[in-house]
């Protein structure tokens, strides 16, 4: 069996995420969404609310389940610990490239772990997780930019 780990914070999930992940799910046989806490960043919704949205919105989709990366274990162990031989990432253009290839060197330096990149359909090509909340915040309409469940956490928030 041939599995792969999508990770990210999802601090909120949208669509391009939901694209990356579901053409993932065609290439391999298990994809673990692994949700993460990232200390980097403030967060919208806590982890749990996170990936109870991750799961509501995959789980009509065979073969992807969501999990929790736990804080302060490195990616490369939690692919060990679930049995995953690859990591998968979206890319938006070009400019994710150099952040997400220096990653992925890593990870193969220190385990052995491949790093597929996903370019991402064109059409979320301007949707990050920050965008969504900012536009959101403001009052504007991101009803096309997420997933149902992250659009009916957002209302209900407001």
């Amino acid at each position: 069996m041939h599995s792969a780990v999508c990770p990210g914070s999802f601090d909120p999930l949208h669509n391009g995420h939901v694209e990356i992940i579901a053409r993932a799910a065609n290439l391999f046989d298990e994809v673990i969404v692994a949700v993460s806490a990232n200390i980097h960043k403030t967060p919208l919704f806590t982890l749990e609310q996170r990936i109870e949205m991750a799961q509501e919105t995959f789980s009509a989709l065979r073969g992807v389940t969501v999990k929790p990366l736990p804080a302060g274990v490195l990616l490369t162990e939690f692919c060990k610990d679930v049995g995953a031989s690859a990591v998968v990432k979206g890319l938006r253009g070009t400019h994710d490239l150099p952040y997400e290839a220096s990653m992925a060197t890593m990870n193969r330096h220190l385990t052995g772990l491949e790093t597929i990149f996903l370019a991402g359909d064109g059409r979320y090509a301007h949707l990050s997780s920050t965008l969504v909340k900012e536009v959101h915040t403001l009052g504007g309409d991101i009803a096309e930019s997420v997933p149902h469940a992250v659009h009916r956490r957002l209302s209900d928030a407001s």
